[in-house]
């Protein structure tokens, strides 16, 4: 039964996705069986077999070791701020940005990030049916940051049509950093961290080749990749330490408003209607999280937390989740941890536009003329993925 209603949910995320296309008779549907196949096939690696357990160890262990290091560096600093045996969410879940931002600097200044995320991607436009581009911008979203892809090919953002413009912020919005990765498995499972973003790579090509269809001519099939401007290595380190920094900063101060707002509006609510606002988003998107997979019992708990998530960002959600994880099953623990793995929030739209803007005014604009659109593509590709590991768990 459980697993019906999964197969249903898939079929109105599609359906939902098809409703919006901006052309129905350019959609191709063999690429979109062929990823949904692989989304499938890869959730059922990572989460179900020996060698994706295998696979998922060694990656939370790289990560952990990371972390570790991480901590070293903190401590050292600001460790008699913190009570000893005391976890502080800034200083143990989001400091680590700084040196994991680091980690990518290095790997970028010996071109070895710029190697991986070319040939992936070109890899993945022989599947996806998109250009080289798109293929390209949602690898390096995935690695270094829905803001940072579009530096990387700047100079032919000017030169790119709506409708490629939307699949590359779409696929930005859709994927998570590398660098805050670590920081997501401070309070999620590493399987189910690692399983989200495989599945929201290929989820983002799907969506988007639906509400977006369009066909790349050979002549425009182009990649040129931005050069970064050479650095010694003790000054990319410096820029790569304050930029991890800056990301921290604003996480944390960005974690203190939301929370403090939802905090307030959920006391009005309550004094005024007797059901905090969270309270009331879990039953609007009780349907939905049961159609994810989620049993009824479970699905208002979930899906207040799916839409803090989408309202707020991804880390006041998990916040929240972590306090009542203890309450779901572990299915159900499953699919509300891959969906909230993403950038797919209202609060990213600004941070898109103002990163496509900084470098084309024109662009900039045009990319906050769909912003809308890009919430609910970003929102359909974390339901997705979240359908899919209901569907193999």
């Amino acid at each position: 039964m459980k697993y019906g209603i999964a197969l249903i949910g898939l079929v109105v995320v599609l359906l939902l996705a098809w409703l919006a296309s901006s052309d129905k008779k350019k959609i191709k549907y063999r690429p979109i069986l062929i990823m949904i196949v692989l989304q499938i096939v890869f959730g059922l690696l990572l989460l179900k077999t020996s060698i994706g357990e295998y696979l998922v160890r060694g990656f939370a262990n790289g990560f952990a070791k990371l972390l570790g290091y991480a901590n070293q560096g903190t401590d050292f600093v600001f460790g008699g701020l913190v009570n000893e045996g005391i976890h502080s969410f800034f200083f143990h879940v989001l400091m680590p940005i700084v040196f994991m931002s680091v980690i990518i600097g290095i790997l970028q200044h010996y071109k070895i990030l710029p190697f991986i995320i070319k040939y992936i991607g070109l890899a993945l436009s022989k599947v996806n049916g998109l250009g080289k581009l798109e293929s390209y911008n949602a690898v390096a979203s995935a690695i270094l940051g829905q803001n940072e892809v579009f530096i990387s090919f700047k100079k032919q953002i000017g030169l790119l049509p709506k409708n490629r413009l939307y699949t590359l912020c779409a696929s930005a919005m859709s994927t998570v950093s590398m660098s805050i990765v670590g920081s997501y498995m401070t309070m999620l499972k590493p399987e189910y961290v690692v399983t989200a973003l495989v599945l929201n790579l290929f989820g983002g090509f799907i969506i988007a080749s639906i509400i977006n269809p369009y066909k790349v001519e050979p002549e425009e099939d182009l990649l040129e990749v931005q050069q970064e401007e050479k650095q010694t290595f003790f000054e990319m380190l410096g820029e790569y330490i304050l930029d991890g920094f800056k990301v921290v900063v604003i996480v944390g101060v960005m974690l203190v408003g939301f929370i403090a707002l939802i905090a307030m509006i959920n006391g009005i609510f309550s004094g005024i209607f007797g059901i905090s606002f969270q309270g009331i988003l879990g039953y609007v998107l009780a349907p939905v999280a049961f159609l994810m997979g989620v049993p009824w019992s479970e699905a208002v708990q979930a899906g207040s937390i799916m839409a803090t998530k989408i309202v707020a960002n991804e880390f006041v959600a998990m916040l929240d989740f972590v306090k009542i994880q203890g309450d779901f099953s572990e299915r159900t623990n499953a699919i509300v941890s891959v969906f909230l793995i993403s950038f797919a929030n209202f609060g990213s739209i600004g941070t898109i536009v103002g990163a496509v803007k900084g470098l084309h005014e024109k662009q900039g604009n045009v990319v906050a003329g769909f912003g809308l659109k890009l919430l609910y593509g970003a929102a359909l590709v974390s339901f997705l993925s979240a359908i899919i590991v209901s569907i193999v768990f």
